[in-house]
């Protein structure tokens, strides 16, 4: 299995087509505009509607990515998406499509080929690209994952790495975090990262490890000074880039995981494979630390992602109830059908609020550990409940694939779980905002 798997790791972008037949379609800019986040808002009559629903909100912001995203996302309609949950396939076209144009590398700097935007210009793209129906879990990893290099890497690695993502040659959609007996304990991880002779020996397991299979590289965390050698529990532990190809032939096995949504996610097991001394990120030791920036950045976006999950459910249950008659008048006119939409709209924008706070944190180079946590909160609560609400009010249609309710309600009710649970949030705010006693 896992020869015919490394068979199917990682082609070329120019040779790279989903299951479903689709390819990225040439002819879109090199990159993202540069945007200045601080210019006047358009008014509507300066560009066309997207929907009302976003436009009359504090959502409104940002046109110039919005609809560059949004007609990006036109050429993949909802039948798109619908085969590709329904082969438990890649969108592996649509990925290219926004390779080609840029977007996954809006994080990376101009001087290495991307764009030098911010966190908060990226939370937009992953918002829109869920807003209109995609999934930016196939490709959301490429975004957090750069604050982990472009902040700790070396002036080598980013010269050797960059460039190369940057123009969709290289793909980095991997993070190898989590362990089989340790969850989010990860001070307590078991895999371990032993030098030796200018190369680091890695052994042990992860799992929950997404986009292996269609990645390059993938940064992984392992112990390289044992838990019992440590003054403090989550010192001794390091980062490394790891060249997947390679590790394949050298004691990397993947195995997947079928599972609920059409999410692409794997088990690793490591077996003495060696990783050159060169792609270790920063100094060792201290990669707990500087994971971290990688796990504020992924809740971030993923908030980003429920709030466009949220936005797409309030489209979608609006109209219908706004359509819909029974008893010889709109559904949408019964106050238990419009309260809970409404509730759920309102918590989508309080969230939203959140989510911009933390990006705005996080691209100041400041603690945002905590509003992190409550945007990824906030915003999975309001996109699940919206999404209860949609799933509701279409009655027995919200079931049938062809409305595709049932299947965005399965990916954003994942965030309830991933990539931190709810109940692990609670404790980091009693402990780490309101002071109280640890817990755990």
């Amino acid at each position: 299995m896992e020869g015919a798997l490394s068979e199917r790791l990682i082609v070329p972008l120019a040779e790279r087509r989903d299951h479903c037949g689709y390819q990225a379609t040439p002819g879109h800019p090199p990159r993202p505009p540069h945007t200045d986040r601080h210019r006047p808002i358009a008014s509507d009559q300066d560009r066309p509607q997207g929907s009302a629903m976003i436009e009359q909100t504090l959502s409104n912001n940002f046109h110039e990515i919005r609809d560059a995203i949004r007609a990006l996302c036109a050429e993949f309609p909802d039948e798109y998406f619908r085969k590709v949950d329904e082969q438990r396939a890649y969108p592996e076209a649509f990925v290219n499509a926004l390779t080609a144009a840029g977007w996954l590398a809006a994080l990376i700097p101009q001087e290495y080929g991307g764009s030098g935007l911010g966190l908060t210009e990226a939370s937009v793209i992953m918002e829109e690209i869920n807003r209109c129906g995609g999934n930016s879990g196939a490709c959301h990893g490429q975004m957090y994952n750069m604050g982990t290099l472009l902040r700790h890497g070396s002036t080598a690695q980013k010269e050797k790495y960059l460039p190369k993502i940057a123009s969709g040659e290289w793909r980095l959609q991997s993070m190898g975090v989590t362990e089989p007996t340790t969850g989010t304990d990860t001070t307590k991880i078991k895999t371990s990262a032993v030098k030796k002779d200018g190369r680091y020996v890695v052994n042990g397991q992860k799992v929950w490890i997404s986009r292996v299979q269609h990645s390059d590289f993938m940064i992984l965390l392992a112990r390289t000074t044992p838990l019992a050698d440590v003054k403090k529990k989550s010192e001794g532990m390091s980062i490394f880039m790891v060249d997947l190809h390679e590790a394949q032939k050298k004691g990397l096995t993947v195995r997947p995981i079928p599972n609920m949504v059409n999410h692409e996610t794997n088990e690793l097991f490591f077996e003495d494979l060696e990783i050159p001394e060169e792609n270790l990120i920063g100094e060792e030791g201290k990669g707990f630390k500087y994971i971290l920036d990688g796990l504020n950045a992924e809740r971030t976006l993923i908030a980003a992602e429920c709030i466009g999950d949220g936005y797409w459910f309030m489209d979608r249950v609006t109209k219908y109830v706004k359509e819909r008659e029974v008893f010889g008048r709109p559904i949408g006119q019964n106050q238990g059908v419009q309260f809970p939409i409404a509730e759920s709209f309102i918590e989508l924008e309080a969230a939203n609020l959140m989510r911009w706070k933390a990006c705005e944190l996080f691209d100041k180079h400041e603690s945002m550990g905590a509003q992190a946590n409550m945007a990824k909160y906030l915003a999975a609560k309001a996109s699940w409940e919206a999404g209860n609400a949609c799933l509701q009010f279409h009655g027995g249609f919200g079931f049938a694939c062809e409305y595709d309710v049932e299947r965005k309600f399965r990916e954003t009710r994942l965030y309830q779980v991933a990539p931190i649970s709810t109940n692990l949030i609670y404790s980091f705010v009693a402990e780490h905002v309101l002071g109280l006693p640890r817990s755990f």
